[in-house]
């Protein structure tokens, strides 16, 4: 009998593994989509509705589970119109996806040499950046601290943002692919005590956005003119534009010396 109810399963068992496997690579990639979006929380406000409301299912309680029937069948809708801007970001950075875009490596290449050469300009020049280029989790919600933009990645344009006493100059450049999305924008600064009395502001929130995204966050420091770059709450200092431009351009897949300069609060 065992031997019979194995042969049954068998042949399902492979369909149903790959269907639970992709079910649960579309929930996550629809989760990462969503954060650094307003449309987050609603999602999580939902989740505790559809707790409660199959609570009050199997509790009988009638007139809940009506009530939040309705809200259900009609949120769904309201839902579709009130955040059709993240949705449409949602499918758009479904195309820019690193699983499904055609963003070759020609043209990783090609951002990372404007990038590279802009910070190698700044440096030279003494002059403070901060460049946030965004992995797979959004950055929609620092956009809105600052200028929204539509323009292609070039040095000149990223040399002339940072301009001392432009209007920009004082805040971050978001990139995403080889798009300029923002300008001027806020970063979060790093909760952590950061023991390093030379780090800056800049060193700060560049610390701050890469533990709370997977976003590469690089420096210029005003003070030093060195080139830093801060990645999953590491700061790498001392680059070169040419260290630079082998991250970027994945020629590398990490950098080595890595430092964890921020500690607990006391």
């Amino acid at each position: 009998m065992n031997v019979d109810a194995f042969k049954f399963l068998s042949p399902r068992l492979w369909p149903d593994l790959f269907e639970i496997l992709l079910v649960s690579f579309v929930v996550y990639r629809f989760l990462l989509f969503l954060v650094g979006t307003r449309a987050l929380q609603i999602v999580i406000g939902l989740v505790i509705l559809s707790l409660t409301y199959f609570v009050a299912v199997f509790a009988k309680f009638t007139m809940i589970s009506t009530l939040l029937g309705v809200v259900f069948t009609y949120g769904a809708f309201a839902a579709v119109v009130v955040f059709q801007p993240e949705l449409r970001n949602a499918l758009a950075r479904l195309g820019q996806s690193r699983f499904m875009r055609a963003f070759s490596r020609g043209d990783r290449q090609s951002v990372a040499e404007e990038i590279a050469e802009a910070l190698d300009r700044l440096s030279r020049a003494s002059t403070g950046a901060i460049i946030a280029v965004e992995g797979d989790i959004g950055l929609e919600e620092f956009i809105t601290t600052g200028v929204p933009m539509e323009a292609k990645v070039s040095a000149d344009l990223l040399t002339t943002i940072f301009t001392p006493y432009s209007p920009l100059h004082d805040g971050a450049v978001l990139i995403r692919g080889d798009q300029i999305i923002g300008a001027g924008c806020v970063l979060p600064l790093t909760q952590f005590k950061v023991a390093d009395k030379s780090l800056g502001t800049r060193h700060r929130a560049a610390l701050g956005l890469s533990e709370e995204t997977d976003a590469t966050v690089l420096v210029v420091s005003e003070e030093t003119s060195t080139i830093s770059v801060a990645s999953h709450g590491l700061l790498y200092r001392h680059l070169t534009p040419q260290q630079v431009r082998d991250l970027l351009s994945g020629a590398v897949s990490h950098l080595e010396g890595g430092e964890r300069v921020t500690q607990p609060a006391t």
